[in-house]
């Protein structure tokens, strides 16, 4: 059964969008490295610095991952580009992923890193923030603009 009420998803599997089901990893890599941040700022253990380095790496790789398929559905489906949230998720998102490029390139340079940490934690603080909104902005496209929702259920599955 095709979906010809809602905007389709068209990076998905077996009709499952793909996007939804990768960003679940970089958040929770960028959560863990403010906590990893934090608890290197109050312990100067330097091994909690380093897992923050590690944990933003693989939070920038599977962002950019998340983003190849959440751009692939923006850019196919008119009905995605058409809603508000769409474009600030997006942009939100974009943000982001600068903002902890430059949190990785600042650590990666610094020939000190309790200095580097404190910005770093700052970085990481509002990175999570802007985590929050585009998350946000991801559940209105999903529940009230139906991004990604089939228009009825499909009797071929049993439930």
């Amino acid at each position: 059964m095709t979906n010809d009420h809602n905007p389709k998803s068209t990076a998905s599997i077996a009709g499952h969008p793909i996007h939804p089901m990768i960003v679940p990893f970089p958040i929770a890599f960028f959560v863990s490295a403010l906590v990893t941040d934090v608890v290197f700022l109050s312990t100067g253990r330097s091994g909690f610095a380093d897992a923050s380095m590690w944990l933003l790496g693989a939070g920038i790789a599977g962002a950019l991952l998340a983003a190849i398929f959440g751009f692939t559905d923006f850019l196919s489906e008119r009905r995605i580009r058409a809603l508000r949230q769409s474009w600030l998720h997006m942009g939100g998102n974009l943000l982001l992923v600068v903002l902890q490029a430059v949190n990785f390139y600042l650590r990666a340079v610094a020939p000190v890193r309790h200095i580097v940490s404190e910005t770093g934690v700052v970085l990481s603080a509002i990175s999570v923030a802007l985590l929050l909104f585009t998350g946000w902005m991801g559940w209105e496209m999903v529940y009230r603009g139906h991004v990604g929702v089939a228009s009825s259920p499909d009797p071929s599955v049993n439930t």
